[in-house]
């Protein structure tokens, strides 16, 4: 009696554990059009939410030492950029987008032409990075986004960036130095 009763147990748990893993793929499912959602919506309320998703696509791909997804990336935000809605922005919002705009276009179009050069496209990325964030400053992100810096990059002369993660995932040393780097701001 002993022998059923455990081995009835055990079905039990084994049938319980095998529909939790349909359950759990379900949630994944779910909280990925969450994501989805969240980043639509980011692009419809914030006037810079565009560029925000091309640029975050741009550094995840510098991040993984993809330089064909990087080009593709950078293509998209130049796009976003050329079609950026400026009857959205407010006055201050307006003369940084204008003081920002010629210089991002620039280096996104450089690195979306560059695809097999992730020295170059780096290069570029550090000084978009710096347009994107005073751009970001002004119009707001619609997400949490931190500002983080990796003191190694260009010979010891560092080089920043925007995340929509707080864990260090350096665009600038990629794969090879992956957790280079520390949150130096925090936005909102």
């Amino acid at each position: 009696m002993k022998t059923i009763i455990l081995s009835l147990t055990i079905l039990s748990i084994l049938f319980v554990a095998c529909n939790n893993d349909g359950s759990n793929k379900e949630v994944s499912d779910s909280t990925a059009s969450v994501g989805t959602m969240d980043k639509e919506t980011t692009e419809n309320k914030m006037p810079a939410g565009e560029i925000l998703t091309g640029y975050l696509k741009l550094k995840n791909a510098l991040t993984n030492d993809n330089d064909k997804e990087a080009a593709a990336a950078a293509t998209e935000l130049a796009k976003a950029f050329k079609n950026m809605d400026k009857t959205a922005l407010n006055a201050e919002q307006g003369q940084v987008y204008t003081d920002v705009e010629a210089d991002a276009i620039e280096h996104a179009e450089h690195i979306a032409a560059n695809a097999g050069n992730l020295v170059h496209q780096r290069e570029h990325f550090e000084t978009l990075s710096d347009e994107v964030y005073e751009l970001v400053k002004v119009t707001g992100a619609g997400q949490k986004l931190y500002y983080t810096n990796c003191p190694m990059y260009n010979n010891n002369k560092g080089a920043n960036w925007l995340s929509e993660t707080k864990e260090v995932k350096n665009p600038y040393l990629g794969l090879a130095m992956s957790t280079c780097g520390s949150v130096k701001e925090e936005l909102n």
